[in-house]
């Protein structure tokens, strides 16, 4: 088993491998993995991280392995005021990736609703999960209780 240890954000280069995570997944400081092709890697960082679909583990034999965003059940928002639903979302601190013409969350039947009487159409998909990340561009949102 090698050991990761260094996390390249955005890495372009070549790659020996490739760990598909959900978003929850994702999000580690140590944790033996299984990539794609079956190599266990132990996850061993600093601190605790967000992996972003793009990014790359480096091992300690030099090789690179790519990380990937799975598919994942997910509602697919959208609606005639889309930057208002998007504010209401961003109200409740949940995970949303931004798109041009719809918003991405992961299933929340409480937050479904509220959507819905805002006018909103809430249809499920299953695809890779790439929300934004925290205020600065980098990191996580988190609920009230962080």
């Amino acid at each position: 088993m090698n050991a990761a240890q260094v996390l390249v954000r955005h890495y372009h280069g070549d790659t020996a491998g490739r760990l598909t995570l959900s978003y929850e997944a994702r999000f580690l400081r140590r944790r033996v993995l299984t990539t794609d092709d079956g190599e266990d890697i132990l996850v061993d960082l600093e601190q605790t991280s967000s992996l972003d679909h793009g990014d790359a583990l480096v091992l300690e034999d030099g090789r690179h392995i790519a990380i990937a965003a799975a598919p994942e059940p997910l509602l697919e928002i959208t609606g005639d005021n889309l930057v208002r639903l998007a504010w209401h979302i961003g109200n409740r601190h949940t995970p949303c990736q931004v798109e041009a013409t719809r918003l991405l969350i992961q299933p929340d039947h409480v937050i479904r609703d509220m959507l819905g009487k805002l006018g909103a159409t809430v249809i499920e998909r299953v695809e890779p999960f790439t929300p934004e990340g925290g205020a600065y561009g980098h990191g996580r949102t988190h609920s009230h209780a962080h």
